[in-house]
C-alpha cells in the first residue's frame, strides 16, 4: 500500500501541476455557474451544482497534497476535501433520481438525507479533527468515506437501470438528456475507481482523471442541441413510477386478448399510440409496461406475433410463397421477414418450412 508514501512524497512537474489544477479551478466555476448563475432554475442543476463543488474539493485537496511539500501542508485542507468526498455519492445519486423522476422540487426527505449526512462529517470532524487524529482519520474513516461514496454509486447504476438497458439492448436510442446522465455516471465511476488504483498504486491518476472527464462532458455540452436539450426532462416513461402488478397483470391480460382477437400485429403500419387507445392507457404506459414487465420493445413485441403467425402457416401450408407469409403475418418487406426470423427462430423461413414437408 503506497499510502504512507503518499504522504512523503511532492511533485514539481509544472505541465501536470497545470493539467490537474486547471480541472479543478474550472469545476469550481462550472458548480458557482449551476448553483447561483444558470438560467435554467431546475432542482437537477442544483443538485449538479453541489456535485461539482463536492468532487471539485476533493480533487483539489489531491492537488494540494501532490504538489505541496509535506511540511508546509495545512491538514485541515485534506479534511475539507476529504469530508466533501462523503457527499460525493449522494448528491450524484439524487442527481440522476431527481432527473430520471423529473422532480421540480426537493422533498423534505431528500433534504434531511443529505443533511444529516452532511452533519455526521462537520460535527466528526469538530470533535476529532484530521489535525490531531491523523491515524484516526488514515486507517478508519478515510475507508469509511469510500466506502460510502461507492455505496451510493452502486445505488446510482439502479436509478438508471432502464436507460442502461436501452444502451445494452440497442433497441432504442438515447436521447440527448439520457446520454447526459449515462456519462455522468460513467464519469464518476472512473474517477472513484481512479481513487481506489491511486490508493494503492499512484495517488496522481484521481486528479488527471477528474480533469480529462471534466473536459469530455463539457465537449459533450458545446454542440448547441447537446447544450439546449441535456438539462431537459427525460421521457415520461422513466420519471413515471412502475405500474403496480395488479394493475399491469390487468393490462396484460386485455393487451394479450386485442392482439389475439385483432391481430392487430398484421398491420404493418401499427403504432404504439394506436394499440394504447384500443386500451385506454396512454403510449407512454404501454411502452413501460413492455419494458419492466415483459422485458420487451415494442417492435420485439410485434415481431413475436408476426413471426409466431408465420410459423403457423408455414406448418399448416405449402401453397404460399415466402413473401406472401411474410406480408399476411404484418411484415412491410421480404428482406425484414427473412432478417426477423432468422433472428427469432434461428433458422431461415425454408428450412423452417422444410421440417414439414
Amino acid at each position: 500500500m503506497n499510502l504512507e508514501f503518499i504522504t512523503t512524497m511532492s511533485f514539481e512537474n509544472p505541465i501536470l501541476f497545470f493539467i490537474c489544477s486547471l480541472g479543478v479551478f474550472n469545476g469550481f466555476l462550472a458548480s458557482l455557474y449551476f448553483l447561483f448563475f444558470s438560467k435554467e432554475k431546475r432542482t437537477q442543476n442544483l443538485l449538479f451544482g453541489f456535485l461539482l463543488l463536492s468532487l471539485s474539493l476533493r480533487i483539489g485537496k489531491s492537488v494540494y497534497i501532490i504538489f505541496t511539500e509535506r511540511e508546509n501542508r495545512d491538514l485541515l485542507i485534506s479534511q475539507i476535501g476529504l469530508s466533501a468526498c462523503f457527499v460525493i455519492g449522494v448528491f450524484l445519486y439524487y442527481y440522476l433520481k431527481s432527473s430520471v423522476e423529473n422532480k421540480k422540487t426537493f422533498s423534505k426527505s431528500w433534504k434531511i438525507h443529505i443533511i444529516i449526512l452532511i452533519l455526521i462529517i462537520t460535527i466528526f470532524g469538530f470533535l476529532k479533527p484530521y489535525k490531531s487524529n491523523v491515524e484516526l482519520w488514515r486507517l478508519y474513516v478515510v475507508h469509511t468515506i469510500y466506502s460510502i461514496w461507492g455505496l451510493y454509486l452502486v445505488f446510482s447504476i439502479f436509478v438508471l437501470k432502464n436507460i442502461m438497458l436501452k444502451v445494452f439492448r440497442r433497441s432504442q436510442k438515447l436521447t440527448i438528456s439520457e446520454s447526459w446522465l449515462v456519462c455522468v455516471l460513467m464519469g464518476n465511476v472512473l474517477i472513484f475507481a481512479a481513487y481506489i488504483i491511486g490508493y494503492f498504486y499512484l495517488y496522481l491518476v484521481g486528479t488527471i482523471t477528474f480533469s480529462v472527464i471534466f473536459y469530455g462532458l463539457l465537449i459533450f455540452l458545446l454542440s448547441k442541441s447537446n447544450r439546449e436539450n441535456v438539462f431537459k426532462d427525460i421521457p415520461e416513461k422513466y420519471a413515471s413510477k412502475k405500474i403496480n402488478d395488479n394493475k399491469a397483470n390487468e393490462i396484460l391480460t386485455a393487451l394479450h386478448k386485442l392482439m389475439q382477437d385483432k391481430e392487430l400485429y398484421k398491420n404493418t403500419n401499427i403504432k404504439l399510440i394506436d394499440i394504447a387507445k384500443e386500451l385506454n392507457i396512454t403510449s407512454h404506459q404501454l411502452s413501460q409496461l413492455l419494458n419492466d414487465n415483459l422485458g420487451k420493445s415494442f417492435a420485439l413485441f410485434l415481431n413475436e406475433h408476426r413471426i409466431t403467425e408465420a410459423k403457423r402457416i408455414l406448418e399448416e401450408n405449402n401453397q404460399f410463397t415466402l413473401e406472401a407469409i411474410g406480408f399476411e403475418a404484418g411484415f412491410s418487406s421480404k428482406s425484414t421477414f427473412y432478417a426477423t426470423f432468422k433472428k427469432l427462430v434461428g433458422k431461415t423461413p425454408s428450412a423452417y418450412r422444410k421440417q414439414f414437408y
